[in-house]
């Protein structure tokens, strides 16, 4: 117990208990199955912060949104939405590691913002020798540029892959 009984006011024992109950709602994929999800009509969102991305890369194709304004950058009915959120889109979201990620898909879900993760995040799929670009970091709130980028049609308004259902 806090000196201030916040501790007994608490949902969750520990933030392995949160993050338990946020993945028990997802099913969550592997890099590779990210990586067929892009190609799919899925859409992968990075998350982690600028410095990260400057050390090991980013993923071609996937959009750059930092985790403090994930929730209003996608959801399709926020006013600070990006274009690329539109109702049914479905997300893939990408933190270093695959813990932070979980607690945000479960968070986007929960808005109806159909969301997974990917297991291990960023590194397993470098790991895996999945698609990477090493340069500056990319603005926020564009899509990260390369050949997996090219390959997938980036502009929303230019007929882009259909949605596919939610995870």
């Amino acid at each position: 117990m806090t000196t201030d009984g916040s501790r007994d006011r608490a949902r969750f024992a520990s933030v392995d208990a949160l993050l338990d109950d946020a993945r028990s709602r997802l099913s969550r994929l592997t890099p590779d199955e990210a990586h067929q999800a892009m190609s799919d009509g899925a859409r992968v969102v990075e998350i982690r912060p600028a410095w990260q991305r400057a050390v090991t890369g980013e993923i071609p194709g996937a959009l750059v949104v930092e985790r403090n304004h994930l929730e209003w950058r996608l959801d399709p009915t926020s006013g600070s939405r990006v274009a690329h959120a539109a109702d049914g889109q479905r997300w893939v979201v990408v933190c270093a590691e695959g813990y932070m990620s979980s607690l945000a898909a479960d968070a986007l879900n929960s808005i109806g913002v159909p969301a997974t993760d990917m297991i291990g995040g960023f590194e397993a799929w470098s790991t895996d020798g999945l698609p990477s670009v090493q340069a500056d970091p990319t603005a926020l709130n564009t899509v990260v540029p390369g050949e997996a980028a090219d390959a997938l049609n980036t502009n929303p308004t230019a007929g882009g892959p259909t949605p596919r259902p939610a995870y």
